[in-house]
Protein backbone atom coordinates (compact mmCIF):
# COMPACT_ATOMS: atom_id res chain seq x y z
CA UNK A 1 0.00 0.00 0.00
CA UNK A 2 2.87 2.81 0.83
CA UNK A 3 4.44 1.56 -2.49
CA UNK A 4 1.41 2.43 -4.45
CA UNK A 5 1.04 6.00 -2.41
CA UNK A 6 4.57 6.56 -3.48
CA UNK A 7 3.97 5.66 -7.01
CA UNK A 8 0.96 8.04 -7.39
CA UNK A 9 2.58 10.71 -5.48
CA UNK A 10 5.85 10.54 -8.35
CA UNK A 11 3.05 10.24 -10.98
CA UNK A 12 1.20 13.47 -10.07
CA UNK A 13 4.55 15.37 -9.37
CA UNK A 14 5.80 14.46 -12.94
CA UNK A 15 2.43 15.39 -14.36
CA UNK A 16 2.41 18.51 -12.40
CA UNK A 17 6.11 19.07 -13.79
CA UNK A 18 4.88 18.81 -17.36
CA UNK A 19 2.62 21.61 -16.95
CA UNK A 20 4.70 24.17 -15.07
CA UNK A 21 7.36 23.60 -17.96
CA UNK A 22 4.73 25.33 -21.17
CA UNK A 23 6.10 28.13 -22.03
CA UNK A 24 3.49 31.76 -22.51
CA UNK A 25 3.49 33.44 -25.22
CA UNK A 26 4.75 37.24 -24.70
CA UNK A 27 5.96 36.25 -21.14
CA UNK A 28 8.35 33.51 -21.95
CA UNK A 29 8.95 33.64 -25.69
CA UNK A 30 7.99 36.72 -28.84
CA UNK A 31 6.60 35.26 -32.03
CA UNK A 32 7.98 37.89 -34.67
CA UNK A 33 5.24 39.82 -36.76
CA UNK A 34 7.26 38.96 -40.04
CA UNK A 35 5.76 35.89 -41.70
CA UNK A 36 8.53 33.70 -43.98
CA UNK A 37 7.31 31.57 -46.82
CA UNK A 38 9.59 28.40 -47.06
CA UNK A 39 9.39 26.08 -50.11
CA UNK A 40 11.05 22.71 -49.91
CA UNK A 41 12.15 21.42 -53.04
CA UNK A 42 13.97 18.04 -53.79
CA UNK A 43 16.15 18.63 -56.76
CA UNK A 44 16.92 15.73 -58.56
CA UNK A 45 20.52 14.63 -58.64
CA UNK A 46 22.86 16.46 -61.56
CA UNK A 47 20.56 19.23 -61.86
CA UNK A 48 21.32 21.62 -59.02
CA UNK A 49 23.02 24.30 -61.33
CA UNK A 50 20.26 23.89 -63.89
CA UNK A 51 17.59 24.84 -61.37
CA UNK A 52 19.59 27.50 -60.05
CA UNK A 53 19.89 28.90 -63.45
CA UNK A 54 16.69 28.68 -63.77
CA UNK A 55 15.61 30.55 -60.42
CA UNK A 56 18.00 33.35 -61.21
CA UNK A 57 15.70 33.53 -64.28
CA UNK A 58 12.48 33.20 -62.86
CA UNK A 59 12.12 33.18 -58.97
CA UNK A 60 15.28 36.15 -58.09
CA UNK A 61 13.95 38.65 -60.65
CA UNK A 62 10.22 38.54 -59.23
CA UNK A 63 12.03 38.64 -56.01
CA UNK A 64 14.38 41.49 -56.13
CA UNK A 65 10.97 43.37 -57.68
CA UNK A 66 8.80 42.49 -54.48
CA UNK A 67 11.73 43.88 -53.04
CA UNK A 68 12.13 47.06 -54.43
CA UNK A 69 8.97 48.35 -54.22
CA UNK A 70 8.98 47.47 -50.63
CA UNK A 71 6.64 44.32 -50.78
CA UNK A 72 9.13 41.40 -49.26
CA UNK A 73 11.81 42.25 -47.08
CA UNK A 74 14.31 39.59 -48.27
CA UNK A 75 14.35 36.25 -49.87
CA UNK A 76 16.79 33.26 -49.42
CA UNK A 77 17.93 30.28 -51.18
CA UNK A 78 19.13 27.59 -48.98
CA UNK A 79 20.98 24.15 -50.35
CA UNK A 80 22.04 21.09 -48.85
CA UNK A 81 25.83 20.03 -49.19
CA UNK A 82 24.02 16.22 -48.87
CA UNK A 83 22.23 16.75 -52.13
CA UNK A 84 20.61 13.00 -52.56
CA UNK A 85 19.63 13.02 -48.62
CA UNK A 86 15.88 13.54 -47.21
CA UNK A 87 13.06 14.72 -48.46
CA UNK A 88 14.12 18.61 -49.91
CA UNK A 89 17.87 19.69 -50.54
CA UNK A 90 17.04 23.15 -51.61
CA UNK A 91 14.76 25.59 -49.42
CA UNK A 92 13.34 29.22 -50.83
CA UNK A 93 12.54 31.71 -48.37
CA UNK A 94 10.51 34.97 -48.69
CA UNK A 95 10.14 37.02 -45.59
CA UNK A 96 7.23 39.37 -45.60
CA UNK A 97 6.72 42.16 -42.67
CA UNK A 98 3.61 40.93 -41.55
CA UNK A 99 0.52 38.35 -42.10
CA UNK A 100 -1.10 41.01 -44.53
CA UNK A 101 1.94 41.54 -47.01
CA UNK A 102 1.50 38.08 -49.05
CA UNK A 103 -2.09 38.02 -49.10
CA UNK A 104 -3.84 39.11 -52.50
CA UNK A 105 -4.10 42.72 -53.32
CA UNK A 106 -4.87 44.03 -56.68
CA UNK A 107 -2.65 47.68 -56.04
CA UNK A 108 0.18 45.52 -55.07
CA UNK A 109 -0.35 43.27 -57.85
CA UNK A 110 -0.42 46.54 -60.09
CA UNK A 111 2.25 47.89 -58.92
CA UNK A 112 4.42 44.57 -59.37
CA UNK A 113 3.03 44.01 -62.73
CA UNK A 114 4.45 47.89 -63.89
CA UNK A 115 7.69 47.04 -62.80
CA UNK A 116 8.27 43.82 -63.59
CA UNK A 117 6.09 43.56 -67.12
CA UNK A 118 3.71 41.66 -68.70
CA UNK A 119 6.56 40.32 -71.16
CA UNK A 120 8.85 39.28 -68.10
CA UNK A 121 6.29 37.55 -66.32
CA UNK A 122 5.31 35.48 -69.67
CA UNK A 123 8.85 34.63 -70.11
CA UNK A 124 9.09 33.59 -66.66
CA UNK A 125 6.06 31.79 -66.47
CA UNK A 126 6.96 29.86 -69.79
CA UNK A 127 10.50 28.65 -68.70
CA UNK A 128 9.15 27.81 -65.66
CA UNK A 129 6.41 25.31 -67.21
CA UNK A 130 8.88 23.70 -69.79
CA UNK A 131 12.11 23.18 -67.34
CA UNK A 132 10.85 22.91 -64.15
CA UNK A 133 9.02 19.47 -64.25
CA UNK A 134 11.98 17.29 -65.62
CA UNK A 135 14.59 19.22 -62.64
CA UNK A 136 12.37 19.28 -59.04
CA UNK A 137 9.65 18.37 -57.10
CA UNK A 138 7.97 20.81 -54.53
CA UNK A 139 7.76 18.89 -51.45
CA UNK A 140 6.49 21.32 -49.01
CA UNK A 141 5.16 24.85 -48.63
CA UNK A 142 5.02 26.42 -44.78
CA UNK A 143 4.23 30.05 -43.65
CA UNK A 144 6.57 30.22 -40.42
CA UNK A 145 6.98 33.02 -37.67
CA UNK A 146 10.84 33.60 -35.78
CA UNK A 147 10.25 32.49 -32.07
CA UNK A 148 12.79 34.44 -29.70
CA UNK A 149 13.07 32.68 -26.50
CA UNK A 150 13.56 35.21 -23.55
Amino acid sequence: MRIKSILSGVAVFAVSGLAWADLTPWEDYEVSDAVYSVTTVKVDSNMGDAYLEGLRETWVPGNKVAQELGQIEEWSIFRSDLPNSGDFNLILVVKFANTQDPTPNKAAYDKFMAAFTQQQSDRTTEYAQKNYPAMREITGEYFMREITVK
